[in-house]
């Protein structure tokens, strides 16, 4: 069975950093396409960034290029996500999402098989 468990959010003010985690586990073939994906109350999920099978292939939304990097390590079957330069507007709950093929339509809700329990993000001013 596929799990995906997030971690790592927090309260930042603007301009901060934070690091979200997402381990991903159940895989019997280690090539699957992770997301991130949030929603803040009151709006729709939306794509924020998403990795591709390869590890090298990467995806984002434009409202998050330039200071969000996701990144996979392999070993700890664990996608980063690297969050600089917050904005308020960056405040959501934000969800780990996987599926056991390649990111063909990656910020599509419908695309993914298995999701996380959600991870909390507030940016202060």
């Amino acid at each position: 069975q596929v799990q995906v468990v997030e971690s790592g959010g927090g309260s930042v003010q603007a301009g901060g950093s934070l690091r979200l985690s997402c381990e991903v586990s159940g895989y019997t073939y280690n090539r699957n396409c992770v997301a991130w994906f949030r929603q803040a109350p009151g709006k729709e999920r939306e794509g924020v960034a998403a990795v591709d099978t390869d590890d090298r292939t990467t995806y984002y939304a434009d409202s998050v290029k330039g200071r969000f990097t996701i990144s996979r390590d392999k070993v700890k079957n664990t996608v980063y996500l690297q969050m600089d330069s917050l904005q308020r507007e960056d405040t959501a709950t934000y969800y780990c999402a996987t599926r056991g093929s390649w990111c063909y339509f990656w910020n599509s809700r419908a695309h993914y098989d298995y999701w996380g329990q959600g991870t909390q993000v507030t940016v202060s001013s």
